[in-house]
């Protein structure tokens, strides 16, 4: 089973003097990382993560020279890499998948030739860097569809613009195989509890004649059900006859808030959200409740055939300008008036002083 990290900030926490510790010892995180057999780097892109001041709109500012440079760091380290197109500017999720701005007031053809071209000219770009992926994203979490409104699949709870949709990911498909027929594709949802989305979704794909190679899911329990009810979901799209990845899990530390500045910052789960009952009892919230569950988890991926577990964000401690937006990256995804502050500090395999804690010796390949 593949093992990989998306670490997508990495060289944003570099550049703010972040440091890693294993007890008192100061360490390299990837290389911690390879000695666990963890094997493969997910890196995040957007189109054009600046505001019209050209400044960037942070959370690692994921543009295209910015995956070059980790991407040479990961092949150093020797990491293979699975790329995540968001094509979009800024965050691209369920709740938000908006159009990059060169790219708004494009029609559907127009659109699609967009999505083409674009990955065709990162994905050379790679290439002639010596950074080519070995696995690609077309879309990050395209659960109710990419590129709103054009490429939308969910209104006011009603799904359908299949057609619409599938063109704009063939367009992103076709662009993969012709300038690297080896990668693998990727197609990733979030929900991966609700079987019936995941039935029709990619029975969609199916019907449409997508051609791709892996069906990626994200798994947090805050939000996404119990283990068992994600495998019973993923067991059942064997029938798709696609290779099956988790490629985004993370789970809590801590629900305690850290303090910058002598304030307390927002956390995304904090005590009221990281509750689910019947599991949190289970894996509690603390250190050793992460561990548990990071171990449990990847006993269960193996037992049913997942072909590889990505954990996101794990070395994205809290600090001095680590922010998950700026005030204008906020305002692209109409998130306006959030903290700017790193409010995933507590999904971390790093405590919030950068120690390593329990579950890193837990996520390794055995």
């Amino acid at each position: 089973m593949i093992l990989g990290i998306d670490v997508s900030t990495y060289l944003e926490e570099l550049a703010h003097g972040a440091r890693y510790f294993d007890g008192n010892r100061e360490i390299d995180p990837l290389d911690a990382f390879r000695a666990n057999d963890v094997d493969c780097m997910r890196i995040r892109l957007w189109n054009d993560p600046y505001d019209d001041l050209d400044e960037p709109y942070l959370a690692g500012t994921c543009d295209d020279r910015h995956y070059i440079k980790l991407a040479k760091l990961a092949k150093e380290k020797g990491f293979s890499i699975l790329l995540d197109f968001h094509y979009s500017d800024f965050w691209a999720d369920p709740g938000k998948q908006m159009i990059p701005k060169s790219w708004q007031g494009l029609e559907l053809d127009e659109l699609c030739q967009a999505v083409y071209r674009f990955t065709c000219q990162v994905l050379a770009k790679a290439k002639e860097a010596g950074v080519a992926p070995d696995m690609i994203q077309v879309g990050n979490e395209i659960t109710n569809g990419m590129l709103w409104p054009i490429g939308k699949l969910e209104n006011d709870g009603v799904r359908g613009n299949y057609d619409a949709f599938c063109r704009l990911v063939d367009a992103g498909c076709r662009a993969c195989r012709e300038v690297l027929p080896e990668a693998k594709i990727v197609l990733h949802l979030e929900r991966s509890h609700d079987q019936a989305v995941y039935q029709e979704f990619f029975g969609e794909m199916a019907k449409a004649d997508i051609d791709y190679d892996v069906i990626g899911a994200s798994y947090y329990p805050y939000w996404h059900g119990t283990p068992e009810q994600l495998f019973e979901n993923l067991d059942a799209c064997r029938v798709f006859g696609k290779e099956i990845m988790v490629v985004e899990l993370g789970y809590g530390f801590t629900t305690e808030a850290y303090s910058l500045g002598g304030e307390a910052k927002r956390l995304v789960i904090d005590a009221e959200r990281a509750y689910v009952p019947g599991f949190t009892e289970q894996y509690p919230v603390t250190p050793e409740g992460q561990a548990a569950f990071v171990r449990d988890f990847l006993a269960m991926a193996r037992q049913h055939g997942i072909g590889g577990v990505f954990y996101w964000e794990p070395l994205w401690l809290p600090g001095e300008g680590i922010c998950w937006a700026s005030e204008a990256g906020q305002r692209y995804i109409h998130e306006e008036g959030k903290s700017t502050s790193n409010e995933w500090a507590n999904q971390c395999l790093f405590d919030y002083a950068g120690r390593k804690l329990p579950a890193f010796d837990e996520y390794k390949n055995e």
